[in-house]
């Protein structure tokens, strides 16, 4: 995130000495992305973050393709039961391509028993169902229904739900999520067109000190397709003090502030995030267009270059029928899509919407992953002859 924060205790001067009550240095770990080019936050740990006790075993993390060819896509996901025990194991895949992937998780567990680090992807929480806590050498951020949770590649965290039962939409971005470049000043501020700000953004508080070294601490890290777990002397959360620019943070799909006109708008009004080759969008409660001969429901169009993929979360989604709450529609580049039959008609006249809705879009082709055949509707691309 482009803006500065500041936790704990810091030095006056970076890369200079600052003792602990002891005498000893606390031991300074810089946290960068693109390498030493990107944004960065400089922690403060009490211990030494380097310190592996034993390295244990690794597994496979794999999305297998289901080669199912160009169709519009229906997974009904709002039928999913629970799909594993904590959010690392629960993640099930349901479209992928070499930018990104897209699971749905679904966790019986309240916590999770380890840290977990994506040394991979930036991920993107959205929280369909639940609510709790992220933990990290950050501080504890807190969560709620609606949130979406950004969290950098090189965070380690673990997840604590309170309220449940707990249903999430996961995105990997194999790059930098970022704020839109176009809503954003040369210094990088959220300027004034900007349909959220600053003051929407969320990010850690209270830092979380542990200081148990009677045990060891598991840190599970995702990196080149495997699973790898490190055992350390001491918690991750052992840090003191940090400032930069480089944080988890959290904002809410109803802090997004819809943008209107009086003639039906592009998808692009909707944007909330991007990452290299990808957009995230959020659907939100809304007036529609006012012109007197306006139709609300969107038009046909053929977005040749780009996959359109939409998870539904809240209210009814004029322009589509046979969808819950829960579901994903993938509409791919290269085929027309627009509103289900008899639903422009039913939309002349309407006010406003209350859906909520995330969207997708994908600049590379999407691939329909094996493990979400069980959810698929057989008989969606065939919808609009009904």
């Amino acid at each position: 995130m482009p803006f500065y924060q500041r936790r704990g205790q810091v030095p006056p001067k970076r890369h200079t000495q600052f003792r602990q009550p002891d005498g000893s240095l606390y031991k300074e770990e810089l946290v960068s992305s693109l390498g030493f080019s990107g944004i960065y936050s400089l922690l403060y740990h009490k211990y030494m973050p380097t310190q592996i006790t034993r390295v244990g075993g690794r597994k496979p993390v794999s999305v297998t393709d289901a080669n199912i060819g160009l169709q519009p896509i229906h997974l009904k996901t709002s039928v999913a039961g629970t799909t594993g025990d904590d959010i690392i194991d629960s993640r099930v895949p349901m479209l992928f391509n070499n930018d990104c992937v897209l699971y749905i998780s679904n966790p019986t567990a309240r916590s999770m028993d380890y840290y977990y680090k994506n040394g991979e992807a930036d991920e993107v929480l959205f929280v369909q169902e639940g609510s709790g806590s992220l933990y990290s050498q950050f501080g504890k951020l807190d969560f709620g229904p609606g949130d979406y949770v950004v969290i950098p590649r090189t965070v380690i965290y673990r997840l604590a739900f309170t309220d449940g039962p707990v249903r999430l939409l996961v995105i990997e971005c194999f790059g930098p999520v970022e704020t839109v470049k176009r809503y954003r000043n040369e210094a990088g501020q959220l300027e004034e067109h900007s349909p959220y700000c600053e003051r929407d953004i969320r990010t850690p508080d209270e830092l979380v000190l542990e200081d148990d070294r009677a045990q060891e601490w598991e840190i599970k890290v995702k990196k080149d397709g495997y699973l790898n777990s490190f055992f350390y002397k001491h918690s991750p959360l052992d840090v003191v003090g940090w400032d930069g620019y480089l944080f988890p943070y959290a904002f809410s799909i109803r802090d997004f502030e819809p943008i209107t006109g009086r003639l039906h708008l592009p998808p692009p009004i909707h944007q909330t995030f991007q990452a290299p080759n990808l957009v995230i969008c959020s659907f939100v409660p809304r007036l529609f267009d006012y012109h007197p001969l306006s139709i609300p429901a969107p038009y046909n169009h053929s977005n040749i270059d780009s996959d359109e993929v939409l998870y539904y979360v809240e209210g009814n989604f004029m322009s589509r029928k046979g969808i819950d709450v829960g579901s994903f529609t993938l509409h791919p580049g290269g085929l027309p899509h627009g509103p289900h039959p008899g639903t422009v008609e039913a939309s002349i006249g309407a006010k406003e919407t209350h859906e909520l809705a995330v969207m997708v879009d994908t600049f590379k082709p999407l691939k329909v992953a094996a493990e979400a055949l069980p959810w698929l509707d057989p008989n969606y691309a065939m919808s609009w002859n009904h």
